[in-house]
C-alpha cells in the first residue's frame, strides 16, 4: 500500500498491510519510492504516515484506545 511520510512527503510502499492496520504496531516496515533504485526497507512510525490525499491513518489502525471516550 502506498503512503505518503508527513514530514517530507516522499511516497513510502509499506510491506505489509496486516502491521499496518494492527492497533498495537506503532511502526511498519517500508521503503521510500523515489529514485529510479528500489529503495533499502526501513521502519517508519505509523504517526509519520497520511494517506497520499494527505487524510491521516484511522485511529483504529494507531489508536489501542480509539473506542474510549473522552469526557
Amino acid at each position: 500500500m502506498f503512503l505518503k511520510n508527513r514530514k517530507n512527503g516522499d511516497m513510502v510502499d509499506v510491506d505489509k498491510i496486516r502491521d499496518l492496520t494492527n492497533l498495537y504496531h506503532e511502526k511498519v516496515l517500508g521503503c521510500y519510492q523515489v529514485g529510479e533504485e528500489v529503495q533499502d526497507p526501513q521502519e517508519f512510525k505509523k504517526s509519520e504516515l497520511v494517506f497520499l490525499s494527505g487524510e491521516d491513518l484511522p485511529k483504529c489502525w494507531t489508536d489501542p484506545n480509539y473506542r474510549v471516550r473522552k469526557k
